[in-house]
C-alpha cells in the first residue's frame, strides 16, 4: 500500500512497531507509533509483555491527541494481525498496510526511531531497570519530538515540522504553536 505513496501531510501514514528492552530482571517491550511525514512520536506504551492491548492503548492515546491517520503501517507481528487490532483499526476507519515480501524498507522510519532510541537513549544512559525506563522514556520522547533535529527534515524537529504543516495548510488553523506555550515535559508532570 505504501509503494509509490508521496507523503504530503501529517497523519496520512503512521507506523507502529515494538522493540524489546533488556533490564536487569528480564525484558520490557516498548511500542511506538510515529507519523511518517513529521517523524513525530504520536503514541507509545511500555509493557512487560508482547500483548495487543498495549499496542491498542498506544494507538488510542495517539488518536485522542491527533485524530486517526488514513493508513497505519506495521509488520506482520501477531499483535498487528490479531482480530482485536484489526477491529480497532476498522472502528476508526484506518486502512491497514503491512510490510510484505520484498517491501523491507516500508518500516524504515520506525526502525530508525528504534536505532535513535537505543543509541541516543537507553544504551547511552544505561537504563537497566523498569524504573529507569518508566522515568526516562517520557523525557526521551519529549526530547526527540521537540529538541532533536532531523537531517531528513532539513534539520527541523518533528514538532516543528508538524506545526509548519498545520500553519502552512490553513491560515485559520486552530493548532497551537508549541514554542509559545509553557510546555511541561511529560516526565515531570
Amino acid at each position: 500500500m505504501l509503494k509509490g505513496l508521496v507523503l504530503t501531510n501529517p497523519h496520512q501514514v503512521w507506523q507502529v512497531d515494538i522493540t524489546y528492552l533488556r533490564t536487569a530482571k528480564g525484558f520490557m517491550y516498548l511500542v511506538a507509533i510515529i507519523d511518517m511525514y513529521s517523524r513525530m512520536i504520536v503514541g507509545y506504551r511500555l509493557s512487560n509483555s508482547l500483548c495487543t492491548e498495549s499496542c491498542k492503548s498506544a494507538l488510542e492515546d495517539a488518536i485522542l491527541k491527533y485524530g486517526a491517520p488514513l493508513i497505519l503501517n506495521s509488520d506482520q507481528g501477531s499483535q498487528f494481525t490479531s482480530e482485536s487490532w484489526v477491529k480497532t483499526l476498522a472502528h476508526y476507519k484506518i486502512k491497514i498496510s503491512m510490510t510484505g515480501k520484498g517491501r523491507c524498507t516500508d518500516n524504515a522510519y520506525i526502525e530508525r526511531l528504534w536505532r535513535a532510541f537505543k543509541y541516543e537513549g537507553s544504551y547511552l544512559y544505561q537504563w537497566n531497570t523498569v524504573e529507569d525506563l518508566k522515568s526516562n522514556i517520557p523525557k526521551w520522547v519529549y526530547w526527540y519530538n521537540y529538541n532533536r533535529p532531523h537531517q531528513s527534515l532539513s534539520y527541523s524537529t518533528p514538532a516543528e515540522t508538524l506545526y509548519k504543516s498545520y500553519s502552512g495548510n490553513n491560515s485559520n488553523s486552530s493548532y497551537f504553536n508549541f514554542q509559545e506555550l509553557n510546555i511541561v515535559q511529560e516526565g515531570k508532570m
